[in-house]
């Protein structure tokens, strides 16, 4: 089986956008790869090297929301960037042939500066972050990387700075493969893109009344004023999560707004139940491993294992062909 691999930054719960967005593309793929996914603990300090006070925990967490929503340790391998050493030895060797123009070029960092001009990310660990990602990739020879469009440009900088470590010192890793995936943007409760930054996601842990009264306050149709008014279910963000939640009843839950047969309090409340219904199963989850202290420090020991096992022979490979 071909060897997929990608990470996730530890920057807390998980949240609908993740699950739609890139989680259940996962589920999927540990059926018909062999799969790699880590926590970027490392990647999460190139922005948060001021205070990494929530870093272990955070970590802790993601682990747990993506077993918890399916990702099965028995299907795939699931790991702390951290403890894999060899990572940061591989970084060190591709930064030493990766060109700074390169990096600077790359259309995701000169967004992530305008993004982050609150920051202070003028570092040699931002600029260099996607070498430390290509060192991710190829230290256990992945060869497949499910992205969305806004990481290609990373993946084509990992390929370049393969094509030339090659070059120099000979045809030893292979060019990692993108699996562009086709990502479900799910709008927050204010109709922005849903983001912990923004304060506008339901979180995969929030209690049954948690997530109503998020729902509640999300924007509906802006041109029906009265209960009596029709609606208009295309320019409503609580629609567009109906067409997931309620997909088998959504032509009930449109013709319902356009006849003004239910309210809008009405249809937000039954989309709550719709989604909190949707996640029992991970509640009960995520519950059992709250409560098994033990269990997700057991699956990274023994991930790191075998992650130890593929990094260690990749070094000692690179170490010979750079005469080391």
């Amino acid at each position: 089986m071909r060897r997929v691999l990608t990470g996730f930054r530890p920057t807390g719960r998980l949240h609908l956008g993740h699950y739609h967005g890139n989680v259940q593309n996962l589920i999927r793929l540990m059926d018909q790869y062999e799969c790699f996914f880590f926590i970027a603990d490392w990647h999460a300090i190139s922005t948060e090297y001021s205070d990494t006070s929530a870093l272990r925990e955070n970590t802790r967490e993601v682990a747990i929301d993506l077993i918890s929503a399916g990702l099965d340790p028995e299907k795939c391998v699931l790991y702390r960037q951290s403890d894999i050493t060899p990572v940061a030895e591989l970084f060190l060797y591709l930064a030493m042939v990766a060109p700074v123009s390169w990096l600077e070029r790359c259309p995701t960092y000169k967004e992530q500066v305008v993004q982050l001009a609150s920051k202070e990310v003028s570092t040699l660990g931002f600029l260099g972050y996607p070498v430390l990602q290509c060192a991710d990739i190829i230290i256990v020879h992945g060869e497949i990387v499910p992205v969305g469009e806004d990481q290609l440009p990373h993946l084509e900088l990992c390929r370049e700075i393969v094509r030339r470590f090659n070059f120099l010192y000979g045809d030893y890793f292979k060019e990692p493969e993108a699996l562009l995936s086709e990502v479900k943007r799910l709008p927050g409760t204010d109709g922005r893109k849903m983001s912990k930054s923004y304060g506008n996601a339901i979180y995969l842990s929030d209690d049954p009344d948690t997530i109503r009264k998020k729902v509640r306050q999300m924007i509906t149709d802006p041109q029906r004023i009265y209960r009596t008014d029709p609606g208009h279910p295309e320019i409503c963000l609580v629609f567009d999560l109906h067409e997931i939640y309620s997909s088998e009843e959504i032509a009930k839950v449109e013709e319902d707004c356009r006849e003004a047969r239910i309210g809008c309090t009405q249809c937000k409340d039954l989309l709550a139940r719709r989604i909190a219904d949707s996640l029992a199963s991970f509640r009960q989850k995520r519950k059992d491993l709250l409560e098994d202290e033990g269990r997700i420090e057991g699956i990274f020991a023994q991930s790191r294992e075998k992650v130890l096992k593929i990094a260690d022979k990749t070094m000692a490979d690179v170490r010979n062909l750079l005469k080391l």
